[in-house]
């Protein structure tokens, strides 16, 4: 029996969203084994999931460009197999260094996975079929989110921390083949000029602000954050008179939309780093081996897995702006219980407090979504829906820069060690105090957004 397109187009779907958010996740649960591999501190760890997420912002908003012109099947194919190579590449790295090249190639694959996918499913399937076909999506996501802390612990307490990166290389040729069966290409914008000074610029800043954060508190890292702002506000200034755009900023002109985006900015930015502090908090400080680790970090996606298709629902039947800041309101409690993390915090305490942030989470994303794709006409939701991955992928990266900006300050360049305790608690409970002041500002963004449009 023949298996149609569309079925092809699901089990690609499936594969890369799983995949995605997985090796984002799980390779947290690894960073202490890498540390001790490879003698790594604390700020050279953080940089492993930072780059990715660094490449991937950099990255997502002129590969969904080019795509477009030149075409979105050919470049999710790419996108896949880059992915796939780098991730064999990764299980091969003889230094941390080596490491994060290929974490760079990775969030390359992942741009070109991520600005593509959506569009595809969109193109393929029609109007009755649509909403289907992105909830099936989106439930591989959330098994990527849940299956990485888990099996990522599992892996690397048993088979080493390589075997993560390994364990996508099969499953990467499956995708690979899958899309081959995927007939049609989809070439919108045709024939129109690709903005690459545009594409230099808005790479250039994001580069330049995240290093600078990184450094901090020497006076460059200033200087760089700041010219980083500044290419940040140029970049918008050339763009709003360009005729085909890498980025069309026009959009930012609706107060809705902006208010919405800036929401999942704040919202991602105190997502991200939160993996990677508890998983080195539990390895470190209270001594757990990855696959333990895993489960309890693990306990969050599964809030969010469950409560989420409810949070979309009542987004449906109440204003979603109200939910999302109900949402944010809850994670802001969540940061807050966990920002008195001690050495003789209690497992379950901390286990609350993820349950608190995955029930924010799942309050938040959807009806985040919801609304923001409500203040926009049905003609810009391309360009809206590239401007809000972009947003939440610029958010991961900036929590991770504040996360790294604060170890630096209070552990400089020390490996963490059971002297180096204390530093790093007080790293932990001023991240988790920023955390949950962005979450309340958050909140206050997704209440004052506008309604939909009717």
């Amino acid at each position: 029996m023949s298996i149609s397109p569309k079925k092809y187009t699901l089990m690609v779907a499936i594969l890369t969203s799983f995949l995605t958010p997985f090796v984002a996740t799980s390779i947290n649960i690894a960073l202490p084994s890498i540390g001790n591999e490879f003698t790594a501190n604390a700020i050279v760890l953080g940089w492993i999931p930072t780059v990715y997420l660094l490449s991937l912002a950099v990255c997502l908003v002129p590969i969904g460009r080019i795509a477009d012109i030149y075409g979105r099947k050919r470049f999710f194919t790419y996108g896949i197999i880059l992915f796939t190579i780098s991730s064999l590449l990764a299980t091969l790295s003889f230094s941390v260094n080596m490491l994060i090249v290929f974490r760079v190639l990775q969030g390359l694959g992942c741009a070109m996975i991520f600005g593509n996918l959506f569009a595809i499913i969109v193109s393929i399937f029609p109007a009755s079929d649509r909403g289907k076909a992105l909830g099936i999506t989106l439930t591989g996501s959330f098994m990527g989110m849940f299956m990485g802390p888990v099996l990522g612990g599992f892996l690397t307490e048993y088979l080493g921390w390589r075997s993560i990166f390994f364990f996508n290389v099969p499953l990467g040729v499956l995708a690979t083949i899958a899309v081959t069966r995927i007939k049609g290409e989809w070439t919108e914008a045709s024939g129109e000029k690709f903005d690459i000074r545009g594409a230099l610029l808005y790479g250039f800043a994001l580069v330049t602000l995240m290093y600078g954060l990184s450094i901090l508190p020497e006076m460059w890292g200033l200087y760089l954050i700041l010219s980083g702002i500044l290419f940040l506000v140029l970049f918008y200034i050339i763009e709003s008179r360009m005729e085909s755009p890498v980025l069309d900023v026009k959009i930012f002109s609706n107060r809705s939309f902006t208010m919405y985006n800036l929401a999942a900015f704040i919202s991602f930015c105190s997502a991200a780093p939160i993996v990677f502090i508890l998983s080195l908090y539990l390895q470190y400080v209270k001594g757990l081996n990855p696959q333990w680790a895993g489960i309890i970090i693990a306990v969050q996606p599964v809030v969010m897995t469950i409560f989420s298709p409810l949070a979309g629902k009542l987004s449906d039947i109440t204003e979603p702006r109200k939910v999302a800041a109900f949402g944010m309101i809850i994670n802001t409690i969540g940061c807050t219980l966990l920002a008195f993390l001690g050495q003789e915090t209690s497992i379950i305490l901390i286990i609350i407090g993820l349950c608190l942030l995955g029930l924010g989470f799942a309050h938040f994303s959807s009806p985040n979504t919801n609304a923001l794709m409500g203040t926009v006409e049905p003609r810009l939701y391309g360009v809206a829906s590239t401007t809000l991955s972009t947003m939440r992928v610029l958010g991961q990266m900036s929590g991770m820069g504040i996360v790294l900006m604060v170890l630096v300050l209070f552990m400089g360049s020390s490996i963490i060690s059971k002297q180096d305790y204390p530093e790093f608690l007080t790293s932990t409970r001023i991240s988790f105090v920023l955390f949950a002041i962005l979450s309340l500002l958050g909140a206050v963004a997704s209440l004052v957004g506008g309604d939909k449009i009717e």
